[in-house]
């Protein structure tokens, strides 16, 4: 895949993403424009609310994750990149085990460290819990994703070897992974054991 359809894959992705909550904001607003009833009203306002928090929860972990914010060089607090991934499973199905940290990994490590969690996240069609554990010197991690039905797809294991067939929006997302990885030598490694998910770099 060369790199143009690679960005039109992650920018389709980054659209599909949003299309949710943002067309539940829109929807929101026409029943607050044209109904009467205050229960009505009260209930089209939460959803628009909590819609359009969710949206930019979306868009802040994206901007990161897949995007260039930041300078070349630059570090980012891990704090502040757990509450972003935070914010991404808010309401969901997933609880975030994330520890307390003072850290600054270098923006390419953070990348693929919130990108390592989202992939984990997806391996748990039911929901469950997704433990994130950090190195405590120099960069690293291991993800441990739990839930019922969690599991591995050989379409992923592949793109996470760098062998994946010809991606679609759906599928870009761990080739990107794959490249972060790649950029910082860090062998990512993905794994099914007893019934968890297991992603370890570093």
């Amino acid at each position: 895949m060369n790199d143009l359809d690679f960005a039109a894959f992650l920018v389709s992705k980054v659209c599909h993403d949003l299309v949710s909550p943002l067309g539940a904001v829109v929807n929101g607003l026409e029943v607050l424009e044209d109904e009467r009833d205050a229960a009505m009203r009260a209930d089209a306002l939460k959803i628009v609310t909590s819609s359009a928090a969710q949206a930019l929860a979306r868009l802040q972990f994206m901007r990161i994750a897949f995007g260039a914010a930041g300078s070349a060089g630059a570090e980012l607090d891990l704090g502040e990149v757990g509450r972003l991934v935070g914010g991404l499973f808010s309401g969901g199905r997933v609880t975030l085990d994330w520890p307390p940290s003072n850290l600054n990994w270098p923006k390419d490590w953070a990348k693929l460290l919130m990108n390592a969690v989202l992939i984990a996240a997806d391996c748990l069609p039911r929901g469950g819990t997704v433990k994130v554990e950090t190195h405590a010197e120099g960069q690293g991690f291991k993800i441990t994703a739990t839930g019922q039905g969690a599991r591995v797809s050989e379409e992923l294991e592949r793109a996470l070897r760098g062998e994946a067939a010809e991606p679609d929006a759906r599928g870009v997302q761990p080739v990107l992974t794959y490249r972060l990885a790649k950029g910082v030598n860090a062998g990512l490694t993905i794994s099914l054991r007893d019934g968890r998910v297991e992603l370890a770099a570093g």
